[in-house]
């Protein structure tokens, strides 16, 4: 199974190993402007080329390669956003904030909102009595069963991959984070309006320089692109076989951490384009740790290279798991459930 050794939290806060790891959490201001400098520049060179695709009358099928690149770009420019949001992309608190706030609007997240929930996704991740707060909907398979038929068919829908993977992200990006969530504080509220207002000034920009069709036509499928890459990085490094998942009373944080993030090993150029965020199990136990030192940390803690790998077509297998089956401690399919409810009867 991926998670496989099991770490138990006593044996792990207590080790030197551990104790260790806060040398990788040193922002480096060299490191982390060598990343813009390398990110930022070939994003915008993309941009003026996709626009001059689409304002000289080259046929559209020319805006296929560069736009698949900017995506990937895209996906990297939200990994310094999830680093700044974390404070470990530069030393500066400040510095942090201003590069979170610009990459939230390059990538059409609001910086303190998103920040405020990934901050719960890393508190209460794997454990089932706090889901819900940054994560992908779980449910068990008593709560499924205990559903009204509407909420399960709800479920249902949610949980298909068309739409978690195709039409949700884009959504989600595009839409849904234009609409602040209920309950939040003025400072994250500001933060979807500051981030709104930026889109919309660079839209009428567009609008009277490139022209409102040649941004649409880059920028859509750009940043859905990105957020598709995005949500399934984001779904398989908690959703796999053998994952780790407990009540809150069992909860702990370093199996949640280091049994419930998965390694997920990617080519060495999806890995430069995601930021070594497949190298979850890491950044799940020591969230401070930048990007940059991730692959550094994994390759001289010999700990870290004890959890089986994720490899990309293996995890393709984990797209029809969908419920948490607290008897068997793992997640199932929705034929499993229907297989177990047949041979019961």
């Amino acid at each position: 199974m991926v998670g496989q050794p099991r770490f138990e939290k006593n044996q792990v806060i207590h080790s030197d190993w551990y104790r260790a790891l806060s040398q990788y959490e040193k922002p480096h201001l060299g490191k982390a402007g060598w990343q813009v400098l390398n990110t930022f520049v070939p994003y915008i060179v993309l941009w003026a080329l996709m626009v001059y695709i689409v304002r000289n009358g080259v046929s559209l099928w020319f805006l296929i390669p560069p736009i698949l690149i900017a995506a990937g770009m895209l996906v990297r420019i939200f990994i310094f956003f999830h680093d700044c949001g974390h404070g470990s992309f530069f030393p500066s608190r400040a510095m942090n904030r201003v590069v979170g706030y610009i990459c939230g609007v390059l990538t059409f997240t609001p910086y303190e909102e998103w920040r405020l929930a990934h901050a719960g996704h890393h508190a209460h991740a794997a454990d089932l009595e706090r889901r819900g707060e940054g994560d992908i909907w779980t449910l068990t398979v008593e709560e499924y069963l205990a559903a009204p038929k509407r909420k399960q068919i709800l479920y249902r829908l949610y949980r298909n991959p068309l739409v978690l993977f195709v039409f949700g992200p884009p959504i989600m990006f595009l839409i849904l984070s234009r609409i602040p969530n209920k309950g939040i504080h003025a400072r994250e509220r500001k933060s979807v309006i500051i981030t709104n207002i930026a889109i919309l000034a660079i839209v009428v920009l567009a609008h009277f320089t490139i022209g409102l069709r040649a941004y649409l036509l880059i920028q859509v499928p750009v940043m859905s692109l990105a957020g598709i890459f995005g949500v399934w990085m984001f779904y398989v490094q908690h959703q796999y076989e053998g994952v780790y998942w407990a009540r809150h009373d069992a909860w702990d944080p370093v199996r949640a951490a280091l049994d419930g993030s998965s390694y997920y090993q990617l080519p060495k150029l999806l890995q430069w384009f995601s930021g070594n965020i497949g190298l979850h199990h890491i950044h799940h136990l020591r969230p401070r740790i930048p990007n940059y030192n991730l692959q550094r940390c994994y390759d001289e803690v010999a700990v870290f290279q004890e959890v089986q790998p994720l490899t990309f077509f293996r995890s393709l297998r984990y797209l029809g798991l969908h419920l948490w089956d607290e008897k068997a401690q793992d997640l199932v399919s929705f034929r499993q459930l229907k297989r177990s409810l047949q041979e019961a009867k």
